[in-house]
């Protein structure tokens, strides 16, 4: 196995605190959002087996099947099918959907013929994957996932007194509900930007007189003032997981996580598309195509199993585990014929012989066995097939 050098990335949204505080070590002041793991090529992780430090990505890319197995190969190509993470986030995230598979091969066939440049800000598809994600909350954890009922959307709009938010909560009434949702969230993403801005802040002013529940969607408008997102945002149900809780967020469900530390794992794919909350560019017709308006709560994941606690999900490309290590247990030996990223969070556990220490981790090539033993908490990234 291979022990990795991850890289942080500084996104204006990050924590300046919780991944320095998992890490032990001091703050800079500036945010540190999230620890990539994994062979992406925008932040592979690097590996040194005796020639020099080089990339995962370049490692996989030398011997796929060697690295990956031919299991895997055969299911997803010759990369890494996942991407792990640590998330800090200290702001709101965007509020974003992801395509299906469907649409992801599509949307960036034809964004392809067209030719717009893969790093062109109003470009929509950077590959041609879905990606679904997965957070399991290390420290209590916030977000946003997928639509309330419109009646009970309809009433926390009303609650504000807000007489231009009075069409959007008629329309959750006068409609069925996946139409309601889908002409209330088309008219606040294409208002006046003007008249969405005093709308915004009327509406975070009786947000904040208010609070209860209130109180998340409040604290939006000091992040994104006069953004229609504050609104998109109301019409979403408010998450809060405590540690080692989980959320599953599949193909068309809106998201964005507000503050926390979390394990992510997603399908390695940068496909998203946003409807609020960003200074990003937003394609609001290809966001009505993918998004869903289906009401459903959020599912709240918690972790199966004995000695191994997995967190189930409908997907292939990923499988997210975790192992608590007490004092005096017995080794625990992870064999596999597909490829291992194993992180730790906590404690001082050992993975064969190399110690690993908070926010440490190691890859383990398809084929070969990792031994955990000490004390602490690991998780363990693989692929299902």
């Amino acid at each position: 196995m291979d022990r990795l050098t991850n890289t942080i990335r500084p996104y204006a949204w990050g924590s300046t605190t919780a991944i320095p505080a998992l890490l032990g070590a001091e703050p800079t002041g500036e945010p540190q959002a999230e620890m990539w793991m994994g062979a992406h090529p925008g932040a592979p992780s690097r590996l040194d087996r005796g020639a020099g430090e080089v990339t995962l990505a370049d490692v996989v890319a030398a011997d796929p099947v060697g690295e990956l197995g031919a299991a895997t190969v055969a299911a997803f190509g010759p990369r890494l099918p996942f991407l792990l993470k640590l998330l800090a986030a200290g702001a709101p995230l965007s509020v974003q959907v992801h395509p299906d598979l469907a649409q992801a091969r599509e949307g960036f066939a034809r964004e392809e013929r067209h030719g717009i440049p893969i790093d062109a800000g109003h470009r929509n598809y950077k590959d041609a994957s879905h990606k679904p994600e997965l957070i399991c909350a290390l420290t209590p954890f916030e977000g946003l996932c997928g639509f309330r009922p419109p009646l009970e959307a309809a009433a926390l709009l009303a609650g504000l007194e807000v007489d231009s938010l009075k069409p959007y909560v008629d329309l959750l009434h006068a409609r069925p509900e996946e139409a309601a949702l889908r002409e209330v969230l088309t008219a606040v993403l294409t208002a006046d930007p003007e008249e969405m801005a005093r709308t915004v802040t009327e509406a975070a002013a009786a947000a904040d007189r208010l609070g209860g529940p209130y109180t998340p969607y409040a604290s939006l408008v000091h992040h994104y003032p006069g953004d229609p997102g504050v609104i998109a945002a109301m019409l979403l149900h408010h998450v809060r997981l405590q540690p080692g809780e989980a959320m599953f967020l599949g193909a068309g469900v809106p998201h964005a996580y507000l503050d926390g530390l979390g394990v992510e794992i997603m399908a390695n794919s940068d496909n998203v598309l946003r409807c609020g909350l960003t200074p990003k560019h937003i394609d609001v017709p290809e966001l009505l195509k993918v998004v869903r308006f289906t009401p459903a709560d959020p599912a709240i994941l918690r972790p199966e199993g004995n000695g191994e606690e997995v967190y189930e999900t409908p997907v292939d490309e990923f499988r997210l585990s975790r192992f608590v290590l007490a004092p005096g247990g017995a080794p625990r030996v992870l064999a596999d014929t597909a490829p291992q990223i194993l992180l730790c969070t906590e404690g001082s556990p050992k993975a064969g012989e190399l110690t690993l220490a908070p926010g440490g981790s190691v890859f383990v090539p398809a084929g070969e066995s990792a031994v955990l033993s000490g004390t602490g908490t690991v998780f363990r990234a693989t692929v299902v097939i």
